[in-house]
């Protein structure tokens, strides 16, 4: 029996697959993290530095300290339910300073809830941006914190 001869481009191939993989192995074994399958799938130590992060939003008792006006009034409307952080942004160094400013509001917050969607409740109103919009911004028609009152 003669032993078997590949041809050189299968031999290439073959080699270069190897080459490929074992670089994959060391690769992955050196490069993957300690605390990797800890607690499942995923890096065991993220919990930790996600947990030790300062948290970077106020919440609805710091803006009703300084803001307990717009407060009681939003309370009477269908935003009520809605954070203030949720279109204002994170407040935290907003609370810490007064100084410091919240980001400016654009239309896109509107429309993230408030889009035509299928999967969205048929009580949440929605509209259709490119047969609604008429404006440059939402709010030059519509008052965010009284969402019935027009300007």
């Amino acid at each position: 029996m003669t032993p078997l001869k590949l041809p050189p481009q299968i031999l290439r191939l073959v080699l270069l697959t190897v080459t490929i993989l074992g670089s994959y192995g060391v690769m992955r074994h050196m490069l993957r993290p300690a605390s990797f399958g800890e607690y499942g799938h995923y890096r065991g130590a993220a919990l930790e530095e996600i947990a030790a992060r300062p948290p970077t939003y106020a919440g609805m008792k710091a803006c009703n300290e300084c803001h307990s006006d717009i407060v009681q009034k939003v309370a009477k409307f269908e935003h009520k339910t809605v954070a203030c952080e949720a279109c204002h942004g994170p407040g935290r160094e907003h609370a810490k300073d007064p100084d410091v400013k919240n980001a400016k509001l654009n239309d896109r917050l509107c429309l993230r809830c408030h889009e035509v969607d299928e999967a969205r409740p048929a009580w949440l109103k929605q509209i259709a941006e490119k047969s609604h919009f008429r404006g440059d911004r939402c709010v030059d028609c519509h008052v965010p914190h009284q969402p019935k009152e027009t300007p």
